[in-house]
């Protein structure tokens, strides 16, 4: 025999304390009350409005009770002093009147030095990482001079595993990024130049931005995002997996082994990789120059060595051997920053990356204020 569904009647007392006596029925289950609601709904909120004296409850004829129908109905009783209900409904009744009496927690209160206060966390924060990287990095030196003394400890077996992914395996994607880049900026310079008829002056534009500052930025932002945040999750995950504390119990040096190959890796294969992406920017310029100006592109490499000049290169490639060894450290700082759980290895490549390309950006804007009276 099917269960009736969710019912509530309500009667009215000619007199005496008792006003409305409700009598409830059925099931008051979730499946049974989501077709009934718009029937209960405006019962149960008339009821909620009298005073709870004055409304007598008979919840004996309920057959079924579930978490929803427990807290309709302990929200419309609330502290209705005359209720009956059958034994085996009691407890899931009390328990959902017990919740709905806990008190929501108090909003609080606008704190009108919050900014200021948020600015300090983060001055602190920044110094305690400050303090941190410029201790690692003596750490560091100090190895890298034992090492240099000690050739024969030097592991070349991670070095050079470190130049291979670095470098090797990032040249496509950084080639790609660097032969659209090239084609982009000859494009937007040749629409400019074809006005005052200066066609031969994107050999110039396209030549020394790529050659001093895009290449090298691209490859160390690319490295960042690829190479950078792959440090962070590998010393993040022998963190997790306590690798690290049990390098440390065998007497085996972190920075040794961990950081220094990977830091010196990384200096070595970003020149490298920037020189590639040089190569294929001035392709995808030569590319353009020839559809869009009409340069050949004997024309334009025969005017290319003329337009860059040596020492621009040369400055390209020093600043990415700088940015790769930055970006290196960063990723480092922060994978040994890990704590033992997932949580804190997500936020610490995130934060990785962030710190990694911020400071490329930093480091790039101070050569450009050193060496402006270069080149």
């Amino acid at each position: 025999m099917p269960i009736p569904s969710a019912a509530l009647e309500v009667e009215t007392a000619a007199q005496g304390p008792v006003r409305k006596r409700v009598r409830v029925s059925g099931a008051w289950t979730f499946e049974h009350l989501k077709t009934r609601r718009g029937d209960l709904t405006p019962a149960i909120e008339a009821l909620e409005r009298e005073p709870p004296e004055h409304v007598a409850w008979d919840l004996t004829d309920v057959a079924e009770l579930d978490d929803v129908g427990a807290v309709w109905l302990a929200r419309a009783i609330r502290a209705a002093p005359r209720v009956e209900v059958a034994a085996r409904h009691r407890l899931l009744l009390n328990q959902a009147g017990e919740a709905l009496q806990v008190p929501a927690a108090a909003r609080a209160p606008v704190d009108p030095l919050a900014p200021i206060v948020t600015v300090g966390r983060l001055a602190l924060d920044f110094g305690e990482h400050l303090r941190d990287a410029t201790m690692r990095l003596g750490l560091i030196a100090i190895r890298a001079a034992e090492l240099s003394q000690r050739p024969r400890d030097l592991p070349l077996r991670e070095l050079s595993a470190g130049v291979f992914r670095s470098g090797v395996t990032a040249l496509p994607v950084t080639m790609l990024v660097g032969f659209l880049v090239g084609i982009v900026l000859t494009y937007l310079s040749a629409l400019q130049l074809k006005r005052y008829g200066a066609d031969l002056l994107v050999i110039n534009i396209v030549g020394v931005g790529v050659v001093r500052e895009l290449g090298p930025m691209l490859a160390s932002i690319i490295a960042a995002g690829r190479s950078g945040s792959a440090i962070t999750a590998q010393l993040g995950v022998m963190r997790v997996t306590e690798e690290i504390e049990a390098l440390s119990v065998m007497g085996v040096s972190t920075n040794a082994r961990l950081v220094l190959p990977k830091v010196i890796a990384l200096a070595i294969a970003l020149p490298l990789v920037t020189f590639c992406t040089d190569l294929a920017a001035i392709a995808g310029a030569l590319l353009v120059s020839r559809f869009t100006l009409g340069i050949t592109p004997a024309a334009f490499l025969e005017a290319l060595p003329r337009a860059v000049e040596v020492v621009n290169f040369w400055i390209g490639i020093g600043k990415s051997a700088v940015f790769g060894f930055a970006v290196a450290f960063v990723a480092c700082h922060f994978g040994l920053r890990v704590l033992p759980n997932t949580e804190s290895l997500a936020a610490g490549v995130t934060r990785s990356v962030v710190a990694a390309i911020t400071t490329v950006i930093v480091l790039d804007a101070a050569f450009a204020i050193l060496l402006r009276n270069v080149g």
